[in-house]
């Protein structure tokens, strides 16, 4: 998810500096944790991992493995809240929480592989009546090789080492390397040596999982050899940074990044007649959540001018105003929002009813900006407010009519999340709900309707991707499909039975859902 708006080399120190644990409530160093991962080091890691491969081909091993990791997790959950926490001020609270959506994903992971429709199985018999003629074609899909994991800041557990891109990439039988990030360097260490223990157990090499620390370690990660995909979460600089090099080796590889998203919120003039201190309170509830710092906040909203509008507002300022001011995942984070606040406050026709910004000497407090629709309708130094702000605000733009909220909609980025509000007769069909619809649908990944985005359900029919620069691809990091980056289609075209892969055989030794000349079995 979205981290703060940095640049990509904040992080660069020179090689072998040490690691440390820094409490984000005081800004002070707690202990240290390891040191950077030098280029040799960095390359050992690889090599271990592409040397593993092969232990994973069992679907039956990689799922023992995946459900021997939660396990570990969860006997160790104490702990790792505690690092977690320590490292990131989230709370125990949220953290248990994402612990426990952390441990269903592995074992939702384990489920997907031991069904193996992920797998995509395609046989056509020879068929001579053809025109032309068609030779035996059997199709499956395999591992596309060692995978590097960029961990997130704002989600220690369920975007970093044990989540959804190392869990995933596991279950397409790919090793991974996945990189620390900064904020929570312990807690990686923690989960790292519980994946690679029950990496053990189940009776893999350790080195199917591996750890590295540092700016140098990302930037030779992405650029080794025997890297075949990448999967990062962070912010839109650093990612398109490593996006362009992903892209730019001799061999390029795939590279799986989400990078930012505003998560637009377009609120009907009938919708907030009908209920707007409702939404007014739902959406104040659901932009300071986490202290805002979740991928899916919804950052701008289209909300109507007049008495209905009012009253949105002013439900919005008295959800913020009861928030208590929060500690974000660093000092950096902390800045970044404070000074993109005042910077997008200073703009000319931006009102803060709530001016959000620094809370304390660590803390930060919520708020939101209005500002008319009709300053966003063409490019100008407005356009700020249509930029990614990570932290507790939103930004409320106020429109006169539906012409407006389809010229600022037609210029907004793409997005993870859109939301729409709707009144009960809009949603039962009446007025100009499908057009909207259809609209929001053009710039995200998952639309609402009648909801908050903020909670991402770790389901088989879920999405969390959307059009640049939410992510630089079609793929979901969040649901089982989320298996579908690391793997790639392979035909073989009359491979006698004996040399065939078992999924591939006419016995179909492993019982596994295939369709066979047209028909599902």
């Amino acid at each position: 998810m979205a981290g703060a708006d940095r640049q990509w080399k904040d992080n660069a120190v020179s090689a072998a500096a040490p690691v440390w644990s820094v409490d984000p409530r005081t800004g002070k160093p707690r202990e240290e944790v390891a040191v950077e991962a030098t280029p040799q080091e960095v390359d050992q890691a690889v090599r271990a991992a592409h040397a593993a491969r092969g232990a994973l081909a069992g679907l039956s091993v990689r799922a023992v493995f995946l459900r021997t990791a939660a396990d570990l997790l969860d006997a160790s959950a104490e702990h790792v809240v505690e690092a977690a926490d320590a490292e990131t001020a989230l709370g125990p609270v949220r953290l248990k929480g994402e612990l426990a959506r952390t441990t269903a994903q592995l074992r939702a992971f384990a489920e997907a592989v031991e069904d193996g429709s992920f797998l995509d199985i395609r046989i056509d018999h020879a068929d001579a009546s053809r025109t032309p003629p068609w030779s035996d074609l059997r199709r499956v899909k395999i591992p596309l090789g060692v995978v590097a994991v960029y961990s997130a800041s704002n989600f220690p557990l369920a975007f970093s080492v044990p989540g959804g891109d190392t869990a995933s990439a596991l279950a397409a039988g790919c090793p991974v390397v996945v990189k620390a990030h900064p904020d929570h360097p312990a807690t990686s260490e923690l989960c790292v040596s519980l994946l690679r223990r029950a990496a053990v157990q189940a009776g893999l090499p350790e080195d199917v999982v591996a750890l590295v620390h540092g700016f140098t370690a990302g930037v030779e990660l992405v650029r080794h050899p025997l890297v075949s995909a990448a999967g990062f979460t962070g912010s839109v600089r650093g990612g398109r940074a490593l996006f362009d090099a992903a892209a730019a080796r001799p061999v390029p590889i795939p590279f799986h990044g989400e990078l930012g998203s505003l998560n637009p919120v377009v609120v009907t003039a009938a919708a907030a007649e009908e209920r707007g201190e409702q939404i007014g309170s739902g959406l104040g509830a659901s932009m300071t959540v986490g202290v805002g710092q979740f991928c899916t906040k919804p950052g701008f909203v289209l909300a109507p001018q007049g008495e209905a509008g009012d009253a949105l507002i002013k439900a919005l300022t008295a959800a913020v105003s009861d928030t208590d001011a929060g500690v974000m995942l660093d000092h950096r984070m902390r800045d970044a929002f404070v000074a993109g606040v005042a910077e997008r406050a200073a703009l000319p026709g931006v009102e803060a009813p709530v001016t959000p910004g620094a809370g304390g000497e660590h803390t930060v407090s919520g708020g939101f900006l209005t500002v008319p629709a009709a300053l966003l309708a063409t490019e100008g130094e407005h356009d700020l407010l249509l930029e990614e702000c990570f932290g507790p605000v939103t930004v409320v733009a106020r429109y006169a009519d539906e012409s407006e909220i389809g010229a600022v909609l037609s210029r907004l980025p793409g997005n993870l999340t859109a939301t729409l509000q709707l009144s009960s007769a809009e949603a039962a069909g009446e007025g100009s709900g499908s057009q909207l619809l259809a609209k929001l649908t053009q710039l995200a990944g998952r639309v609402l309707v009648d909801g908050w985005p903020t909670g991402v359900a770790v389901a088989p029919a879920q999405h969390h991707g959307g059009p640049y620069p939410a992510t630089t691809s079609t793929s979901t990091s969040v649901g089982a499909t989320a298996v579908e980056r690391w793997l790639r289609p392979v035909t073989y075209q009359s491979i006698p039975q004996a040399l065939l892969p078992p999924e591939l055989r006419d016995d179909n030794p492993l019982g596994l859902p295939r369709r066979v000349n047209g028909t599902l079995g």
